[in-house]
């Protein structure tokens, strides 16, 4: 039986990365008695996979992961037993069953939204209205904006605006607020970081990565209704 949960990430545990994350929950899935299958051969580990890892420092409400179970209790007790094991800084929001041809949701992934703020003691350069003004003439009238993906091996010249499927600026507690909705996956990924530090080059502004906390908001998959969340293909276990 093919297991998706999703869970939140936040406070001290953002600090944790993902490979520490994944014998977190090896560990977490024994201690709550999840009846979790493994896989044949000399060395069997728990069948497990995560759909779009997230970065150290990123905060989250919609993660991912995929597991198979020789047997399950209701979807309410898992989450409960789940979520007595773990420690401050994980939750449990989800534990549902997907059908026998789902594939794996690190495959199918092709979208996040992300919120990024000013961390305390930060302040902005702008208000709210002037960032929205700005992010007009940056992304919203250009046919194109074309930034230079760096990486340890190569460059690639990318168009955001083919990449990026909705950028606004919202005020929230007096404070603006960058919510970006970016492609995701292993074809084409953009990181909101990169968005902002291409944004902030062309205002002709410094970008300093430590004054802004991401927060997740979800993960998607695209289906032939458009995009859907990962936690919406699977069904709750009565």
């Amino acid at each position: 039986m093919k297991i998706r949960i999703k869970f939140k990430k936040y406070g001290v545990m953002k600090f944790i990365g993902h490979l520490d994350i994944m014998r977190y929950f090896q560990k977490a899935m024994r201690r709550a008695d999840i009846d979790i299958a493994y896989s044949e051969g000399f060395s069997p580990h728990q069948i497990m996979s995560f759909a779009a890892p997230l970065g150290v420092g990123l905060t989250s409400d919609g993660e991912y992961l995929d597991i198979e179970v020789k047997s399950s209790k209701s979807s309410k007790e898992s989450i409960v037993n789940l979520n007595n094991t773990m420690v401050d800084g994980i939750e449990i929001l989800e534990y549902k069953r997907l059908p026998d041809t789902a594939k794996k949701s690190m495959s199918i992934v092709a979208a996040a939204d992300y919120k990024v703020f000013y961390k305390e003691n930060y302040e902005s350069p702008y208000s709210v209205t002037e960032w929205q003004e700005k992010l007009k003439e940056f992304f919203t009238d250009r046919p194109e904006v074309l930034i230079t993906k760096k990486t340890k091996k190569s460059e690639k010249v990318m168009d955001l605006k083919q990449l990026v499927y909705d950028f606004k600026i919202l005020e929230e507690e007096n404070r603006p607020v960058f919510y970006l909705n970016v492609c995701t996956g292993s074809t084409d990924n953009v990181k909101p970081e990169l968005v902002l530090e291409a944004f902030y080059e062309y205002l002709n502004l410094s970008y300093d990565a430590f004054a802004f906390q991401i927060h997740r908001l979800d993960v998607y998959a695209k289906t032939e209704d458009g995009y859907v969340t990962l936690g919406s293909l699977g069904e709750d276990i009565e």
